[in-house]
């Protein structure tokens, strides 16, 4: 695809009304998954207090790792499903599933119809990342791909800053009044049904399956490409980048758990500290979920942007670096709610811009055939290893900082640092798309062929 040249067009006119459409749909996607999956987590003590008679901070945190797991069985069932089926019936099906079972939580009367409830609402959930990045990758195949990805994952900052608004003004309400509007997101499918198709890669992969069976059909051998995608990624020679790519979404997912599940409960002690209680804590929470998401928001719309001046890794060791240390002052020193005002959005940008990292740099590690499964089960690992850290905060604030659950959230967040350990081994993508070019090995070795072709970023 050719760069525009000075004095042509400008970028707008190489922007299809397409791009645009999967840009919003993805972005608002996300946009409400954050939205729901933030509105829990500041009803998680409340809802958690109601259903059991007493307040809990492991059952709190038990309820979110719940959450979690059904995120990652989603994400990996879903994910393999879209690389056969295709990407938007796969979402809406996402869509629909945790906006309902959402909503359906709010009938619970104990707290394991909660738990099973919120387990279902995490499976539909674990559908928007892996989709939504791998078809923000294919729909926006030109040099703009970056900042459209970062833009899409901005989304979940953007619908977790409007949860606070949200719980600002019906907190006070109940929980279960709070946790009902996470039915929202179910508008959503009228207009991805309206506006959004398959990717061309799409149909392009599924062409290339076809002549496979053809060939297989009349005695040819069978080659990697030909085992089912899962698979694919955890034998050579995608076990290479599988491996890297899981390990920096676990380091990441523990930071982005530990702040985003505990922040409101902190905030809660901290101004309980000084006499503040009951429903007047509600705009105080509200305050600082909306400061850590308005500094993540920063971090995942500036990520694609950055990216694409300094390259991906090095905008990797930002991310990090930033999140580490704004975690590592900020927990176990905030000792006022202005502090936490002024130090949350630098922990957001750190840490909620790894995560955007993976949208944009990921999908340039796999190919189209493979795509949705690989940023499904990356990130899905990272999360059955990260599940435990809100439940694991709990205990040990419990059992050795003396019930602090700043200085738990503090350890439980500073494993942020194994992902360096991915990034590594992981090579430089320069913005195109990385395949390997052996035809024998993977279905996106038929590039060379020409029998599958992917737009690549000139």
């Amino acid at each position: 695809m050719a760069v525009a040249r000075p004095g042509a067009h400008s970028w707008r006119h190489e922007i299809s009304r397409y791009q645009w459409a999967v840009l919003v749909a993805t972005t608002m996607g996300w946009a409400l998954d954050g939205f729901d999956s933030s509105l829990f987590t500041q009803v998680a003590g409340p809802a958690t207090t109601d259903l059991l008679g007493h307040s809990s901070s492991f059952y709190s945190g038990l309820a979110v790792t719940v959450f979690l797991f059904g995120w990652a069985v989603g994400a990996i069932a879903f994910g393999a499903l879209a690389d056969y089926v295709g990407r938007v019936r796969v979402l809406i099906i996402g869509v629909l599933t945790y906006s309902v079972f959402t909503a359906l939580a709010t009938l619970s009367g104990e707290f394991w119809h909660f738990a099973v409830l919120r387990f279902i609402a995490g499976i539909g959930s674990g559908v928007e990342l892996p989709i939504g990045a791998a078809l923000v990758a294919e729909a926006w195949n030109n040099r703009h791909r970056a900042k459209a990805s970062g833009i899409m994952m901005s989304g979940l900052a953007i619908g977790s800053f409007l949860s606070a608004i949200v719980y600002n003004f019906v907190g006070g309400f109940g929980w279960r009044i709070t946790l009902a509007f996470g039915l929202i997101p179910a508008l959503l499918v009228l207009f991805i049904r309206q506006h959004v198709h398959e990717p061309e890669s799409t149909a392009t992969v599924k062409a290339a399956r076809a002549v496979r069976k053809q060939e297989r059909a009349a005695g040819a051998r069978k080659i990697a490409a030909d085992r089912f995608v899962l698979t694919q990624l955890f034998t050579p020679p995608m076990l290479r980048r599988t491996l890297p790519c899981t390990v920096i979404c676990i380091g990441a997912l523990f930071a982005f758990w530990g702040v985003t599940t505990w922040t409101p409960q902190i905030v809660r002690e901290i101004v309980g500290e000084h006499g503040i209680t009951g429903n007047a804590v509600v705009g105080y929470v509200s305050w600082a979920t909306a400061m850590l998401n308005l500094g993540g928001l920063i971090g995942y719309a500036s990520w694609g942007f950055i990216a694409d001046k300094i390259g991906r890794k090095p905008t990797f060791v930002m991310s990090l670096v930033i999140g580490i240390i704004a975690v590592c002052v900020l927990y176990p020193f905030g000792t006022s709610f202005t502090a936490y005002m002024w130090l949350l959005p630098f922990v957001g940008f750190g840490v909620f811009g790894v995560l955007s990292g993976s949208a944009v740099f990921f999908p340039e590690l796999f190919g189209a055939s493979v795509r949705a499964s690989a940023l499904a089960v990356t990130n899905s690992i990272g999360r059955l290893f990260t599940a435990a850290g809100p439940l694991l905060a709990g205990a040990i604030a419990t059992q050795w900082f003396g019930g602090s659950l700043a200085l738990a959230t503090t350890a439980v967040s500073a494993l942020i640092v194994i992902a360096f350990i991915g990034l590594a081994f992981t090579p430089e993508t320069h913005g195109e798309f990385l395949f390997d070019d052996n035809p024998a090995t993977s279905v996106d070795g038929l590039v060379a062929g020409g029998i599958v072709s992917e737009g690549i970023r000139p």
